[in-house]
């Protein structure tokens, strides 16, 4: 499997916290660490119909997880079922949204 993601996104920090803990392998390709990774991600992202919704809301779409047949996905218990591990518990979640605890009103 292939992982588009960056420091700066929270959500995939937590998933690079999971991947560690863990101990499973995964190709991780940092968006933000060049800009051959950069422009790698964008071939996807500006020509794949998968990420319309995340272009209109303004978001970027990541983490991108990427199987080997070349299936998408931006869910992460999907992408682990892939490689055969289980769903994500909430206690392996290392960093929160002040959304997630407090509630955005």
């Amino acid at each position: 499997m292939k992982v588009y993601g960056t420091p700066i996104c929270i959500d995939c920090r937590n998933y690079r916290a999971i991947q560690k803990s863990r101990g499973f392998a995964a190709d991780y390709v940092d968006i933000t660490e060049n800009t051959a990774n950069l422009k790698e991600f964008l071939a996807i992202r500006d020509h794949d119909p998968l990420f319309a919704p995340q272009r209109e809301k303004g978001g970027i779409g990541i983490p991108l997880f990427v199987r080997e047949d070349g299936a998408k996905t931006f869910d992460l218990d999907e992408a682990l079922a892939w490689i055969g591990q289980p769903p994500v518990r909430e206690e392996e979640i290392v960093e929160h949204r002040a959304c997630d605890i407090g509630g955005c009103r």
